[in-house]
């Protein structure tokens, strides 16, 4: 497994409270410092704002070549809902060359469709494996939010990745196999959402009303990190790490303190019964404490 840099904080406000994106000049910042220090990796979606504008940017520097760093995006999501099925193929190409042009790159390593429910209309799945045949990206897959979405991919042989949340609070792809199904079936898996938004990094007196249900397992995280003497970040990180069927690790951070803190953590070493304990303890927590599209405030 690999950590791959996610840029949703560096084009538009985000995280629990919405938090101001930086400025474009510190996100670079961010890049050069994690391409120069192990991390080859990157993450970036059209619907992310100016976060596209940024990596592209960074990639004209070419101060890593091209073909050394995995570079994924997304297609907007919803698009392709008012296009006929003739359609689609054209504006699948369209929108993923307009990605190619602000990145400047000619291809990118994976290209997801951004709208979950897409996983479950083959028309959808067999249109955007036209621009892996055309070598436009060497994946395709979905960014998918449930299991259910996840293996009705695997059943498709027009597509070959996706990228799924996962985080120390949140077992539900491991619990339906999700895993394990998608290496079977030859899938490349990312993840994302480990820091839940950005939750998880939130002390008790910080976490808003609307997700006070958080806080006892949050309050339950910090004694088994005083307990065991590691932190948040590092049980974190490394509970999602121990599954080897995931490919990359994609984490966003605000500041650069906060990615060498995370790449600090994800080389650390934690014993194995630590995680059962983990299962143990944060197993069935509500999709609608872990699913930031579902938070209701």
């Amino acid at each position: 497994m690999y950590l791959c840099l996610g840029t949703v904080q560096f084009g538009m406000d985000y995280g629990v409270f919405n938090t101001p994106k930086k400025e474009p000049q510190y996100c670079m910042e961010c890049l050069d410092y994690a391409t120069k220090n192990g991390i080859d990796a990157i993450d970036t979606a059209t619907a992310y704002g100016t976060a596209e504008e940024i990596v592209g940017k960074f990639l004209e520097k070419k101060t890593v070549s091209r073909e050394k760093l995995y570079i994924s995006t997304k297609l907007f999501p919803n698009i392709l809902d008012d296009y006929k099925k003739e359609d689609y193929v054209s504006v699948i190409k369209r929108n993923l060359q307009k990605s190619l042009n602000v990145l400047h790159t000619e291809y990118v390593d994976a290209y997801y469709f951004h709208s979950s429910r897409y996983a479950f209309q083959p028309e959808l799945l067999e249109a955007i494996s036209t621009v892996q045949k055309e070598g436009l990206a060497k994946r395709v897959g979905v960014s998918v939010y449930y299991p259910d979405e996840a293996l009705e991919c695997f059943e498709s042989s027009n597509i070959n990745c996706i990228q799924a949340p996962y985080s120390i609070f949140d077992h539900r792809m491991k619990e339906q196999d999700v895993f394990k199904k998608g290496e079977s079936a030859g899938f490349s898996i990312d993840v994302r959402t480990v820091f839940i938004k950005g939750l998880i990094r939130l002390k008790e007196a910080e976490v808003p009303e609307h997700l006070a249900k958080a806080k006892p397992i949050l309050n339950k995280l910090d004694k088994l990190c005083q307990e065991t003497g590691f932190s948040r970040i590092d049980l974190s990180m490394g509970y999602v790490k121990r599954e080897k069927a995931i490919d990359h690790l994609v984490f966003g951070v605000r500041t650069l303190e906060q990615l060498k803190e995370d790449m600090d953590s994800f080389n650390k070493e934690i014993p194995e019964d630590i995680f059962k304990e983990i299962d143990k303890e944060f197993s069935g927590i509500s999709a609608d404490l872990v699913v930031p599209s579902l938070w209701v405030k």
